[in-house]
This record gives C-alpha cells, sequence and structure tokens, in this order.
C-alpha cells in the first residue's frame, strides 16, 4: 500500500512530464521507423538488380549497419559531425541514428517478404513491359508488404524501445525524463515502475496484433496450399 500511495501522491507531477516524455518517444518512434522503411526499400531494391556494384552496396550497408551498436552511432552522428561542421538537433540525430541501424534489420525483412513471392511474377512483369523498378513498386512491393506485416510490427516495438537510447544524447523522451524525476524525488523504483508501465502499454497490445497477423497469414497459405493440392488429390483418387 505504501508503494501505491507514493505514487498517487506524486502522480499529479509526475504524470504531465511523463506523458510529454512518452509523446516525444512516439515521435521518434514513428520518424524512426518511417525513415527506416523508406530506406530499407531502397537497400532491398538495390539487392535484387542484376548489376554487382547496387548488390554490394546493400550488403556492405547491411553488414556494416548491423554490426555498429546504436550508441555508438548516435554518437557519431550528434557529437562527430559537429567537428565537420554538420550539426543536428538531438531528436534529429536520433531520428537518423535509429533508422540508420533499422534499415538494415528491414530490408531483411523485406527480403523474406519477396522471396515469399513466385519468382515467375517478376519475370512476367518484365516480359509484360514493364521496368524493373516499376515491376518492383507495382507488382513486388505490395505483396511483399503484405507478407511483412507481422515482423515489421515487432520491429517496430524493438526501435520503441530502443528508442530510450536517445536518453543519452540528451533527446527528452521517455527513458531520460524519467531520470530527471528520479533526480529529484530520490524515489528511482517508484519512478521508472511508471516508466515501465508505459513502455509496457504500448509494447505489449502491438506484440499481440503481430501475433494475430501472423497466425491469419500462415491460415490462408495453409488454405491456399490446400486448394492447390485439392486437384491433384481428387485426380488420384477419381477413377
Amino acid at each position: 500500500m505504501m508503494f501505491i500511495e507514493i505514487i498517487s501522491n506524486n502522480i499529479a507531477d509526475w504524470g504531465p512530464r511523463l506523458l510529454h516524455g512518452l509523446h516525444l518517444t512516439l515521435s521518434l518512434t514513428a520518424s524512426g521507423f518511417c525513415l527506416a522503411v523508406m530506406l530499407a526499400l531502397l537497400i532491398e531494391y538495390l539487392r535484387s538488380r542484376r548489376a554487382l556494384v547496387p548488390q554490394l552496396v546493400a550488403r556492405v550497408y547491411i553488414t556494416v549497419a548491423r554490426g555498429v551498436p546504436i550508441l555508438v552511432i548516435l554518437y557519431l552522428l550528434y557529437f562527430a559531425l559537429p567537428g565537420a561542421g554538420v550539426t543536428l538537433s538531438a531528436f534529429m540525430a536520433g531520428t537518423l541514428g535509429l533508422s540508420a541501424v533499422y534499415a538494415a534489420y528491414l530490408a531483411e525483412v523485406f527480403r523474406a517478404g519477396f522471396c515469399a513471392i513466385p519468382a515467375g511474377q517478376r519475370e512476367a512483369a518484365l516480359a509484360a513491359g514493364l521496368t524493373p523498378l516499376a515491376a518492383f513498386r507495382l507488382i513486388l512491393l505490395p505483396q511483399a508488404i503484405r507478407q511483412s506485416v507481422a515482423p515489421l510490427l515487432i520491429n517496430l516495438v524493438s526501435l520503441m524501445k530502443d528508442s530510450s537510447i536517445c536518453a543519452l544524447i540528451s533527446v527528452p523522451e521517455l527513458t531520460l525524463v524519467s531520470r530527471e524525476l528520479m533526480s529529484e524525488s530520490f524515489l528511482p523504483l517508484h519512478v521508472f515502475a511508471l516508466t515501465a508501465l508505459l513502455y509496457f502499454s504500448l509494447a505489449w497490445p502491438a506484440s499481440i496484433a503481430a501475433r494475430i497477423i501472423e497466425h491469419r497469414l500462415q491460415g490462408r497459405a495453409r488454405l491456399r496450399a490446400h486448394r492447390s493440392a485439392l486437384p491433384s488429390l481428387l485426380a488420384r483418387t477419381c477413377p
């Protein structure tokens, strides 16, 4: 009871500040994820080209981005770039850093989605007169996104949780606000219990939605497989 009583006595002061930090966390997550999706699609398009140079560029980027910690990239963008004459705000550096790393992971997600599409569809689109870019954008991309919805949601949740690292470059998001409240109140357990509850209230529904979408897509895939196998089964059983 003492734990809940302390929180209730301070919620009037903590609540608005935590909600403001949560708003910035959501803004950082949304902007970073949208930019990561666009960059991932560009990477996947380069990797799907027949030429060696675009494929090499895409593979090198994925290898480097997945091999460097997010915090190192954030430090490079926020602290190192000013030495080269480029100064970014903390929010912009956080957005670019998160998107640069997650683009590599999302590119692998899109790769799995494109691999699920029959190869003949791309060949048919090219044979119909579409350019490789038009075939990628009009024929392959809508199907790949539909296949990738569930893992995209999972990566969105991961990006939201990793946005807390941006507190280390002074982005006033939820984690940094919580640290400030902890320093003022000397109640770390109570403050971060509320912080964890806010993160969980966002991450858990998204994880449930991703699981539901994944199960539905798997069910539809099994149904299509059964339907495609039914004519051959009837041909073997019927005299």
